[in-house]
């Protein structure tokens, strides 16, 4: 079974991605060289479930916010497909934008510099009703003030400015922003890595209740796995640029097949005092998006490769639950 694998029953389907490339073209190697090209994301499929948190993980660099930014158009795919309840959304005029950015919301990293400084709480959570022409100024001020009391701000914060919050209540602020359009997806992109450990499962938490609470789906982009094991349904583990691995969350954390998803894996703190982790380390650095090594992109750092690792790239292949581009999991090279 292929990369298609990725992709459940079309019923049951919000978004699908499908052979997805976004390449990046930078400065000359040399002076009078051709310009070279950063292969962020190369061929990349999957597709989330209605109602489902999606997690994709992986190392800085590995190309985890070039799809979520591919998706909303802000990086425009080079080719490729993104399909929201049957309409392709690369094939999209930019005067559609605006009325598919009601459905599918972003919440980026740094929740402080994704508000206005100059600006009162209350009216930053009633401006996207504004710009979209949503209910008059009254019914605007209530859907707001709901929506800040669901994320856990109440009046006392109103007329702060970002500012005057701490880190978690300012990624509430830009929560509660995105879930006043009634969004059906919100893009996650690291909306936890600038905050402090123990307000980062504050966060997590409120995700989780604002999930049940308002059918959210939610694409979920972290390198912190302890979080995506607690908070995701299904995860897609990225390696420059591609994915080497999809699978419901138990199985991939239970029986990881990919070398370097067993090597994250590893990577995660044991939560009992004395315990040791075997722990896989991964010897250099990973190699360049833009020289790319022959075979598969993993061989260079890869304890167990085999000729055959560095002569051919592996497919995702396996079940439909779980699929792995690794020739060794599938018995290659033996």
């Amino acid at each position: 079974m292929t990369m298609s694998a990725a992709l459940p029953d079309a019923s049951d389907t919000l978004l699908a991605v499908e052979h997805l490339v976004r390449h990046f073209t930078v400065g000359r190697s040399a002076l009078f060289g051709p310009r070279q090209t950063v292969k962020a994301v190369d061929d990349i499929s999957f597709s989330i479930r209605k109602g489902e948190v999606l997690g994709i993980v992986g190392e800085s660099g590995c190309g985890k916010s070039s799809v979520a930014k591919a998706i909303l158009n802000i990086h425009p795919p080079a080719s490729g497909s993104v399909t929201f309840r049957g309409a392709d959304l690369t094939k999209l005029k930019v005067a559609d934008w605006r009325a598919m950015r009601r459905k599918i919301q972003y919440v980026f990293q740094d929740p402080l510099n994704s508000l206005d400084p100059r600006i009162r709480i209350l009216d930053q959570v009633i401006e996207p009703l504004t710009i979209h022409g949503i209910g008059t100024m009254p019914e605007r001020a209530d859907k707001a003030v709901a929506i800040l009391e669901a994320v856990g701000l109440g009046r006392a914060h109103h007329k702060k400015h970002p500012h005057e919050l701490s880190g978690g209540q300012q990624q509430r602020v830009v929560l509660a922003r995105a879930l006043v359009l009634d969004p059906e997806i919100i893009i996650c992109d690291e909306p936890i890595s600038a905050l402090d450990v123990s307000i980062q499962a504050q966060v997590v938490q409120l995700l989780q209740k604002l999930r049940k609470e308002f059918g959210l789906t939610i694409l979920f982009i972290s390198h912190d796995l302890s979080i995506v094991r607690f908070l995701c349904d299904r995860v897609a583990v990225m390696y420059l640029g591609r994915i080497v691995e999809f699978a419901e969350t138990n199985a991939l954390f239970d029986r990881p097949q990919h070398p370097y998803t067993k090597a994250l894996i590893s990577a995660i703190p044991i939560p009992v005092p004395g315990a040791r982790a075997d722990r896989i380390l991964l010897e250099g650095e990973p190699p360049s998006p833009i020289n790319l090594p022959a075979g598969c992109r993993f061989n260079p750092r890869c304890r167990i490769a085999v000729p055959l690792c560095r002569q051919s790239e592996p497919a995702l292949l396996g079940e439909a639950a779980h699929i792995t581009a690794c020739h060794l999991a599938h018995g290659g090279g033996a």
